[in-house]
């Protein structure tokens, strides 16, 4: 640790509904460390010029959030295997004039699965992804770790989805966004990653009739903390899980990267969590 405060941020376009200041915040000030954790609103075509200069101005790293995953895997001098794997980055730490990028998605996807669902939720059978970006490219992958049989990925545009089964490999299959007969029958888990639905973002408009009623529903955003589609599955007695779980479970080999502490997941940290969401 240095004599002085350490920095970091999260960077995203939007930014203004990130809740992770508040979690970053919770670790600094429960492990006593002279630190700040700030969110920047960077515009995709700033993104670069920025990340170079957040070293010069002392931070130590930054969490990457939607649009700029793949933009950071783009620019990172060093990757971690899960990196490589998805193609994405949602963490940089500043190492002298290198930048190494991390993917911590996947660790925190599973973790809140296994905690959320329980341990064999992704063996039960097919599951369905909504989108093809850097946080599917994540999950996809934590799921295939976990033992499911067969992974169906849905996104607007097809050409992403069909690049997403190519280079993840394995019983990846592509359905056409609004097939969803056939993406949701006899799934037993169905996965949004997109922004939709997050505050500010439009609606994820989608038919559940397919969806078997033992199927388990998750949504990675989190603000609002019960969006529209988790709303509609508990209507139809679908278990959930919200995406609060994951930010956690995510941030936390970050915050130990950044400023030298392993941190806990606790439900104190939730509580302050759900309260910054107004929950």
């Amino acid at each position: 640790m240095t004599a002085g405060p350490k920095l970091a941020c999260v960077m995203g376009w939007p930014v203004r509904q990130s809740v992770s200041p508040v979690l970053h915040s919770h670790w600094l000030k429960e492990h006593g460390i002279k630190g700040a954790y700030i969110a920047l609103p960077i515009e995709p075509a700033n993104f670069g010029r920025c990340v170079a200069a957040l070293p010069l101005m002392g931070f130590a790293g930054a969490s990457i959030t939607v649009p700029h995953k793949e933009a950071a895997f783009a620019l990172a001098s060093s990757l971690d295997d899960d990196s490589r794997a998805t193609g994405a980055v949602n963490t940089l730490v500043f190492q002298g004039d290198a930048i190494a990028g991390m993917n911590t998605d996947v660790r925190g996807f599973a973790a809140s699965l296994s905690e959320t669902l329980g341990a064999d939720a992704a063996r039960k059978g097919p599951a369905a992804v909504l989108g093809a970006g850097g946080a599917a490219r994540a999950i996809v992958l934590a799921l295939r770790r976990a033992g499911s049989p067969e992974i169906r990925v849905l996104n607007r545009t097809p050409g992403r989805s069909d690049a997403l089964a190519r280079s993840a490999g394995g019983s990846i299959r592509t359905v056409p966004w609004g097939d969803w007969k056939t993406a949701l029958a006899d799934a037993a888990l169905l996965v949004n990653t997109t922004s939709l639905g997050m505050t500010g973002k439009p609606p994820l408009e989608i038919a559940l009739e397919s969806l078997p009623r033992h199927a388990a529903v998750a949504d990675i955003v989190y603000n609002p903390l019960e969006t529209g589609l988790l709303c509609a599955a508990k209507a139809r007695g679908h278990q959930t899980m919200d995406g609060l779980g994951m930010l956690m479970h995510q941030a936390v080999p970050a915050f130990s990267a950044w400023f030298g502490v392993t941190p806990k997941v606790t439900p104190e940290l939730r509580a302050e969590l759900e309260r910054a969401l107004g929950g």
